[in-house]
């Protein structure tokens, strides 16, 4: 278990904290901190910053993750449009979600609406070493969506490059 100190802003001010909604949760459920009767409309296709009325000090060798919440992307076509957005433990601002509505309808979010999940997570720190040759691999140079085929598959022999198939 790791703590996690926070500042509640003045706007978030008689919100539920973020809290794992389940014992098996990995997330906790970020609220919208809009003002009281106010309603945030998503257009499809919009986005918007969502306050959280929080900021945080993550400890040294962790970050916070931003996740969507599963329930609202199924039902809504609502999800975080930085998936996952990262919070650095040495940023101090307000938590903020970028949400999009991929939907087809408008999306109404009000105060202490749930908008996403935090996880917290340690953060390992690379080194990089430059290399004048690097191991071969099963998949070597084969990028997106290279994964998984076989030569009974019928895509497999084309090349992709730059989004073109050609």
């Amino acid at each position: 278990m790791v703590e996690i100190a926070f500042l509640r802003l003045p706007h978030g001010a008689g919100l539920a904290l973020p809290a794992y909604e389940s014992a098996g949760a990995a997330g906790l459920d970020l609220r919208a901190a809009l003002p009281a009767g106010a309603v945030l409309e998503l257009a499809p296709g919009a986005r918007e910053l969502v306050p959280t009325g929080l900021c945080l000090q993550l400890p040294d060798g962790f970050e916070a993750q931003v996740r969507p919440r599963s329930g609202l992307a199924s039902k809504h076509g609502v999800t975080v449009l930085n998936a996952p957005g990262t919070i650095d433990s040495d940023y101090r601002g307000e938590v903020k979600v970028i949400l999009i509505n991929h939907g087809r309808e408008l999306f109404a979010i009000r105060r202490g609406d749930r908008v996403a999940q935090l996880v917290v997570a340690p953060v390992t720190r690379a080194v990089m070493v430059e290399a004048l040759t690097l191991g071969e691999s099963g998949r070597g140079t084969g990028g997106f969506g290279s994964t998984g085929l076989s030569d009974a598959d019928p895509q497999a022999g084309l090349s992709v490059m730059k989004g073109i198939v050609a």
